[in-house]
Formats: C-alpha cells, sequence, structure tokens
C-alpha cells in the first residue's frame, strides 16, 4: 500500500546536488612571491626603501658609534661620547642637506655640478700645500677646520664626479654623441684621472677605489662598447697593480685576505681581530657595549671596522639586517635608474648607487677577510662626518628622483591625511564650509544637503 500510515501523501526526498571540488590551496611561497612582486610595483616603493633604509642605517650607525668609540675616546683622555657628538652633530647637518637635495629640481642640481666640481678640485688641491694639509694615519688628505674638526676633500670628489659627469654624458646623449668613443670618453676620463691623481697624491688608495668604481658604472650606464669597457678597465687594471707593488704597506694588506692567525711580526692584526669579533658574537651577539674587541685589541674600530663591532654586540641577526638595508638601498636606487626617461637622472641615480654599494661591499669585504683592508667607511654607518655629509645628499639626489617619477608624483599628490576635517574661516555651522575627508586613494566631500 502506498502512502504513510498518517494517509498523507509521502513527501518527496530531494536529491542534493554533489558538493563543488573545493579549489586547490594556494602555495604560500607562491602567494608571499605574488604579494611581493605586486607590492615592489608599487609607485612609491623605491621613494620609501631609500628613504627608509638610509634612515634606518643611520640611526643604528649613531648607535653603534657610541658603543664602538667610547673606549677609544677614553683611552685619549676624552668624554666617552665625544665621537658620538661630533657625529651627531654630522647626522644633523647631513640631514639639513638630505633635505635641501631632494627638494630641489633637477635642474638647479645639474647647475651646481661644475661648481661642485670646481670647489672639490681646488680642495683637493690645497690639501697638498704644506701648512694647510694634514697627514692621518700616513694619509695626507685632511684639511682642518679649526679646533677638532677636519674635512677630507675627496669625499666630495666622488658627489662632484657623479653630478658632474652625469651632466655631461646627459648633454653628450642629447645630441647623439656618445656614439663615438672619443665623446664619450674626453672629457670624462681625464677628469677622473685628474680627480684620481690629486687623492693617489696623497696616499689614499681606497677613496681611489671608489671613484674609479664610480667611473666604472657610469661608463656601462652610457653603454660603452665591450672593447672600450675592456680598454679602460685593463688599464686602470695596470696602474693599481704598479701602485700596489710600489707599497710595501699596500702589498701586505693583499696577503692578509682570509688570514685567521698573525704573522711573526704582528702583521694582519687588525684582520684577524675583525674575524676574532665576528666569531665571538654568534646569532645574537653578546649585547649593545658589550663587545670585548674595541677594548684596544681592534684597531679604528668606530670607523673602517664598525661592522666587525656590530657583529660582535648584535650577532649574525644584526650583519644581516645590515646588509639586507644596503641591499634594499642599492635595488631602489637600481629602480629609479633603470625607470626613468631623464638621462640625467639615470646617469646621476646609477653613479649615487654604484658609489654607495661598491664602498659598501669593499668595507665589508675586508672585514670578512674576503677583500684587502682599503680604509674605506661604511656609507652612512661607520664615524665620519666628511663621508657623511656627502652621502647623505647622494641620499638626498636618490630620493628626488625617486619622486619625481610621474607615478610617484601621482601618488604623492593623493596623499592626505587619513582622517581630517578643513576648518571654515569662521561663522556658525550652517555657513561653514562642507567637510572635506582625506584618504589614500580619494578625496570625499560631504554634500551640501546633509546627507552622509
Amino acid at each position: 500500500m502506498s502512502g504513510s500510515r498518517t494517509g498523507r501523501p509521502p513527501v518527496p526526498r530531494t536529491v542534493r546536488a554533489p558538493a563543488a571540488p573545493r579549489p586547490p590551496r594556494e602555495n604560500p611561497f607562491v602567494r608571499f612571491s605574488t604579494r611581493a612582486k605586486r607590492a615592489w610595483d608599487r609607485p612609491l616603493t623605491a621613494y620609501y626603501l631609500i628613504l627608509g633604509g638610509s634612515l634606518l642605517i643611520t640611526v643604528l650607525g649613531l648607535v653603534m658609534v657610541y658603543s664602538a668609540s667610547q673606549i677609544t675616546a677614553l683611552q685619549m683622555s676624552l668624554p666617552g661620547s665625544y665621537f658620538f657628538r661630533k657625529q651627531m652633530l654630522a647626522a644633523v647637518i647631513g640631514a639639513v642637506l638630505l633635505y635641501v637635495a631632494c627638494r630641489m629640481p633637477v635642474k638647479l642640481h645639474r647647475a651646481l655640478a661644475y661648481p661642485i666640481l670646481a670647489g672639490a678640485v681646488f680642495l683637493m688641491a690645497l690639501v697638498q700645500v704644506p701648512g694647510i694639509g694634514l697627514a692621518v694615519n700616513g694619509n695626507q688628505n685632511w684639511i682642518a677646520l679649526g679646533g677638532s674638526f677636519q674635512i677630507q676633500p675627496s669625499e666630495f670628489g666622488k658627489l662632484a664626479l657623479v653630478l658632474w659627469a652625469a651632466d655631461l654624458l646627459a648633454r653628450k646623449q642629447e645630441r647623439n654623441l656618445l656614439a663615438q668613443w672619443k665623446h664619450m670618453l674626453v672629457p670624462l676620463v681625464p677628469m677622473a684621472f685628474l680627480l684620481l691623481g690629486l687623492i693617489m697624491l696623497g696616499g689614499d688608495m681606497g677613496t681611489a677605489i671608489i671613484l674609479t668604481a664610480i667611473l666604472f658604472g657610469l661608463l656601462w650606464l652610457a653603454g660603452a662598447p665591450t672593447r672600450l669597457f675592456v680598454g679602460v678597465l685593463g688599464v686602470a687594471a695596470a696602474l693599481g697593480a704598479i701602485l700596489i707593488q710600489s707599497s710595501s704597506n699596500r702589498l701586505g694588506r693583499f696577503r692578509c685576505i682570509g688570514a685567521t692567525e698573525m704573522g711573526p711580526d704582528g702583521s694582519c692584526w687588525q684582520a684577524v681581530h675583525g674575524i676574532y669579533a665576528l666569531a665571538s658574537g654568534g646569532l645574537f651577539g653578546s649585547g649593545l657595549g658589550a663587545s670585548v674587541e674595541k677594548w684596544g685589541q681592534l684597531p679604528e674600530a668606530h670607523t673602517d671596522f664598525i661592522f666587525a663591532v656590530a657583529g660582535e654586540e648584535l650577532g649574525l641577526a644584526g650583519t644581516l639586517s645590515v646588509l639586507a638595508l644596503f641591499a634594499a638601498l642599492g635595488y631602489a636606487g637600481i629602480r629609479v635608474a633603470g625607470r626613468t626617461e631623464d638621462p640625467f637622472v639615470r646617469y646621476a641615480a646609477g653613479g649615487v648607487t654604484t658609489w654607495i654599494t661598491a664602498q659598501a661591499v669593499i668595507n665589508i669585504g675586508a672585514v670578512l677577510g674576503l677583500l684587502p683592508i682599503a680604509g674605506v667607511p661604511l656609507p652612512l654607518f661607520s664615524y665620519g662626518g666628511s663621508a657623511l655629509l656627502p652621502t647623505m645628499f647622494a641620499i638626498g639626489l636618490l630620493i628626488a628622483f625617486a619622486r619625481d617619477e610621474p607615478a610617484a608624483r601621482a601618488a604623492l599628490a593623493m596623499r592626505q591625511p587619513r582622517f581630517g576635517r578643513k576648518r571654515g574661516a569662521g561663522g556658525t555651522a550652517s555657513n561653514r564650509s562642507p567637510r572635506s575627508w582625506n584618504t589614500m586613494r580619494r578625496r570625499a566631500t560631504a554634500r551640501s544637503s546633509g546627507e552622509r
């Protein structure tokens, strides 16, 4: 008998449709790389990387200068914060220079290229005048400014070469002259050799290497042919070999590459103690101020070998953080140079990026025992106002160029406080100007009819 016991017709059962298959879970690594690529493609990424990276390096450098220089200052019968206060003063002046440089238009940067070059050449020549130039650690490349303040003109020569060469190459590219090797080399290479000669008269091999790296970076950006590039590189390598062979001090530095033990005559002392400092740091370091090597064992602990003290006190985590900041700064500089249509911006950004990254690689490589000790400071990190001021001005250049991109200009123009209200000139609420709510993406103004 069909039907139920109650006499009601049976309720037909609904057949459930098969559940749709779940979409496969996305690989977390693929998702992370996609988000990272999306974030990197944003217009203001380079701007934030340059500004934030340089700020973090400078602040961390101030902390490490204070920690690494206390013992040296006390040994010289000076207050423990002596070098820190001088570095802080240089950082404040450098911050002003950075702000001025990032606000200056590109035309003004190009107009200042020749005066800065002339001033740098004059000061570098003045160093060799007896009674004016000072010798520090065997290198005569300083000028006394009075009191305890000194200036190293060769540091400003790097900035001068970048600005002047960028303007020169940009004007020649606009006239389609860079296809001829004579116009590519003259007067760029002779001027670079003039600066190198003035630097080498004082015996500063490290700064000469940085200046040579800037020259090759500019030639590479200008599209120098391989044969021309190799030829200039060969001449520079031959001159460098002659200069190294002519000095027992420079030759001894090359012999200390990879050294883990000192010689019987005490050679490689600085290189070996730098390795000791890094090795004793461990994963997270011994803590700020707890370095042992800075107690007179490690020479130049607050200048050339400050990275070793950072490794001892902050450990592997601290040194990798510093490396990551410099990598981000260099990557952002390459992006600025690669995305611009202005030839001056491309050459200037490429020159500054080459300068900072090459100097960081040479300094860190020497501390790690992979390169000879060149005696160059770690940019934005080591003690030294003469090195900090032109470097911060160069960072201001990169910030200005990053802001000058069309997409970055549009994004900055839309940046307003997330919440805010424009106040009227006065009066009652009925005749006061309407509210204006500002966000990152759009500006929404409330209607005067009272709608929300």
